[in-house]
């Protein structure tokens, strides 16, 4: 994997550049739609392609781990084989899901034993077999295995929790730079910065990350339920410490105002369920606000869903048709509006990529940040 940095914002830490992996070139700052268990919920991997523009795609490790599991995707020739999506793809260690089932699983310094939340059965979780399951899947981008702490967080186990997830990140690099690719193409591994919203400990946490010097960094452990402000607080201290000539990726962040906030913070890559998760409960994101199409003002709305989106199929259908959808409970009403939202937050990044290379991103920043927060 390669990271070419293309241009600084004069105004901000915003930056335009290109990753390339084996499956293709990224060009950042970018957002990756989630798909969790081998698929972006709702949408169709050439929809995801010709009609939204997405360049990279997620995977799962917990979940593609448990299901289809490993003989599956090793029989297949790994997710690119599996899902039929040739572009790049990036999968989590799992790391987040192992804290999201707290009630569930048990954390020592060997590594996590959890339940299955599919049947019950128990797994153990290492650095050492993460890795090992990440070559398997094939993905061209892979996390360390981390522990994600949650907020609010006592100082003393934020701290705690930082000395393993380093330990953990020794134990993954060792693992990863002693195995082979098992399809042929070259994986990269990025580290994770934790440390809470204790800017000590992340200061920590990035320095120690930075100096191991792989193709990239991740920041974990934001938007888990901090305010706003302790989120950007802390990404543009840890921005301050990664190295600028490596892509950074900001886990789970957010929603188009998030995302916007910290791209003028330094960071390159997003990914967030927000988009396709919200687009299943009739939230629409748009250039001119958010929409709930259920309420009532849609009904005979007839315009399009967004006369300026990338997908076809905004430009094609009515609010009301969609409010009708949904109203009717019709499954084509989720998967239009996933491909409005998804195709929103795409455009927002390669607008916000131009702007940075045309010198106007802090300017048109401030403005679309008012405008993307207005409920309609």
């Amino acid at each position: 994997m390669k990271f070419q940095l293309t241009h600084t914002d004069p105004n901000s830490r915003a930056r335009a550049g290109a990753i390339t992996t084996a499956h293709g070139e990224i060009e950042t700052p970018i957002f990756m739609p989630v798909g969790t268990a081998a698929t972006v919920k709702a949408v169709h991997q050439h929809e995801l392609k010709n009609d939204i523009g997405a360049q990279i795609c997620l995977g799962n490790t917990y979940h593609l781990y448990l299901r289809p599991g490993l003989e599956v995707l090793r029989e297949a020739g790994g997710i690119h084989g599996f899902n039929g999506w040739q572009g790049p793809v990036l999968t989590d260690s799992g790391g987040f899901q192992v804290y999201s089932l707290a009630h569930r699983r048990k954390i020592k310094e060997e590594g996590v034993t959890f339940q299955s939340h599919i049947d019950g059965s128990k797994h153990m979780f290492t650095p050492e077999n993460v890795m090992d399951i990440q070559r398997v899947i094939g993905a061209d981008i892979i996390m360390a295995f981390d522990e994600c702490t949650p907020y609010p967080c006592d100082y003393k186990y934020a701290e705690k929790s930082l000395g393993l997830t380093h330990r953990w990140l020794q134990r993954c690099i060792d693992r990863f730079d002693t195995t082979e690719p098992v399809y042929g193409h070259q994986q990269a591994l990025f580290p994770i910065v934790q440390g809470s919203t204790y800017p000590d400990l992340r200061k920590r946490s990035a320095e120690t990350i930075a100096s191991f010097q792989r193709e990239g960094n991740a920041i974990g452990g934001l938007s888990v339920g901090e305010p706003a402000e302790e989120m950007y607080a802390m990404t543009e201290l840890v921005t301050e410490i990664l190295p600028t000539d490596k892509p950074r990726y900001l886990m789970g962040v957010g929603t188009p105002e998030n995302i916007l906030e910290c791209i003028s913070r330094g960071i390159d890559m997003f990914d967030c369920v927000m988009p396709t998760r919200n687009a299943r409960h009739g939230m629409i994101y748009t250039a001119e606000g958010i929409i709930n199409i259920r309420n009532q003002r849609w009904q005979k709305d007839f315009s399009p869903i967004d006369e300026n989106s990338p997908a076809p199929s905004s430009r094609t259908h009515s609010k009301a048709y969609l409010r009708h959808l949904f109203i009717n409970d019709e499954i084509l009403g989720m998967q239009l509006a996933t491909l409005q939202n998804l195709s929103f937050y795409l455009w927002l990044v390669k607008e916000a990529r131009k702007r940075i290379l045309d010198g106007s991103f802090l300017s048109w920043k401030n403005t679309m940040v008012g405008k993307i927060r207005e409920r309609r």
